[in-house]
């Protein structure tokens, strides 16, 4: 029979070990005032102190020697052509696959000059994305709201990032037309306002669609009627920020010969079919996912991670980044550009448009070691794909590749008029994804293609949106 006496004892035993565990675990006043100590008696971080207090981190940090070092020349250069401006939105992925799109059409118009209109490639991405949610929280309306999927689909419901295959879903079905058709608009080129108003009417859409599919007096056609309801709401609200897109139009223009060409009345499909020249559906995301139980030569796909409801779904062929690099070398060797996706703030200055893996040496500068390889950058959350752009130029030498030509899509003011340049050790260690067309792989690459996917959860870093 236990007694209070025991009870006490064991209470007092319990309480004394979570004391001393506390007391461990807890910054003491003498610990920081020996870090102050410390430090005020070292002269060389007081100059830095001095210096970081009064310069950018990044002046300080930045090997000058390796920046002045790294041309911007290359071997193969494809690009002959303005950049486009994403301005403050975040929709790379879309400007990204539209300019490799029109590397070709630009050939076909017989034009230095075009641009596809990416405000009409965005409108569509929202209202099928929408529709793509609200599917999604149907699927999921028996798990509670706190549930880890529930939660992220509540939290990412509408941003303006995407992935390759969900282009080439809102291109299929939607077409493309050229910029004069659908211009840019305020909201198209500052989105933060349309995607918060979005957002809150489509968590309220959530919340209403939820219930109704728990309620048992509810039946299939009330939750169909509500959702097209918000889908209304959807749409009007992205056709009132956005313009409402054409369904055909009438397309003349004249070359760079001075020739002028009257092509009549082309519907957005059709329009895309004529000065499109490749087949979207040949291409394949190669992605380096460094992960060990990822293998290479396995696919990858990533749950509720799409746009377009019964499309294809986002699908990776994990491969070497060496073999990536390789294939993407020699596309571009043959004259097509290469969509790839990126850790891009990563080891970058801006201003002069380059990116090395070594740029910045902040563990010298902070006398302390913060470096970690590709894997566990991805493991801890330290390195994802941020951005989407295009490759246009490489530089080979005995066969192997040194450095490359990046088009951006962040205007002309940086860089060599908006191109960038990428050190080949940059590639190695922030690329994580390259488009290329599927006849450059080999026959045990393409059976791959054809295997069943490891699916990864929603929230895992290669669903992360470009």
């Amino acid at each position: 029979m236990t007694t209070s006496t025991d009870i006490d004892v064991a209470s007092l035993s319990t309480a004394s070990a979570a004391t001393a565990a506390a007391s461990t675990a807890s910054l003491t006043a003498a610990q920081v005032d020996a870090l102050h100590a410390s430090f005020a008696a070292d002269p060389v971080l007081k100059r830095t102190q001095n210096a970081i207090t009064r310069v950018s981190v990044d002046e300080l940090a930045i090997d000058h020697g390796l920046a002045a070092s790294l041309s911007t020349t290359v071997s193969h250069r494809i690009d002959a052509w303005k950049v486009t401006n994403q301005q403050k939105s975040g929709r790379c992925w879309l400007f990204a696959a539209l300019n490799l799109l029109r590397a070709g059409a630009k050939q076909t118009l017989g034009v230095k000059e075009f641009e596809f209109s990416q405000n009409y490639a965005m409108y569509f991405d929202k209202l099928e994305r929408a529709n793509y949610f609200l599917e999604s929280i149907l699927e999921t309306a028996e798990r509670p709201e706190d549930d880890r999927l529930v939660s992220f689909l509540l939290q990412t419901v509408m941003g303006d990032g995407g992935q390759w295959n969900m282009a080439v879903n809102i291109f299929s079905k939607y077409g493309a037309v050229p910029k004069s058709a659908m211009p840019e608009t305020e909201s198209s080129a500052n989105t933060s306002r349309m995607n918060s108003v979005l957002c809150s009417l489509l968590r309220q859409g959530a919340q209403a669609l939820r219930q109704l599919r728990r309620n048992p007096a509810s039946d299939g056609d009330a939750v169909a009627r509500a959702k097209t309801r918000i889908i209304a709401d959807v749409h009007r609200i992205l056709t009132l920020h956005l313009g409402t897109p054409p369904t055909a139009l009438d397309w003349d223009y004249t070359d760079d010969e001075k020739v002028f060409h009257r092509e009549g009345s082309l519907t957005p499909q059709e329009f895309l079919a004529k000065y499109s020249t490749i087949d979207l559906h040949d291409y394949v995301c190669l992605v380096d996912d460094p992960r060990a139980e990822h293998p290479k030569g396995s696919t990858l796909t990533v749950e509720h991670l799409g746009n377009v409801v019964g499309a294809d779904p986002v699908l990776y062929l994990n491969v070497d980044i060496s073999l990536a690099k390789k294939l993407a070398r020699d596309a571009i060797v043959d004259g097509e550009p290469v969509w790839f996706g990126c850790d891009v703030g990563k080891q970058m200055v801006r201003k002069d448009g380059i990116w090395d893996a070594r740029l910045y040496d902040y563990a010298a500068l902070y006398a302390a070691d913060i470096s970690l390889d590709k894997e566990s950058r991805v493991r801890f959350g330290e390195s994802a794909m941020t951005h989407a752009m295009l490759l246009t130029g490489v530089d080979v030498l005995d066969g192997g590749t040194r450095r490359w030509r990046v088009e951006n899509s962040w205007g002309d003011e940086n860089g060599d008029k908006g191109f960038y340049t990428m050190a080949d050790s940059w590639f190695d260690e922030y690329v994580f994804e390259v488009v290329v067309d599927k006849k450059r792989l080999n026959p045990e690459l393409l059976r791959a293609l054809a295997t069943e996917p490891i699916v990864l959860p929603a929230w895992d870093p290669m669903g992360a949106l470009a």
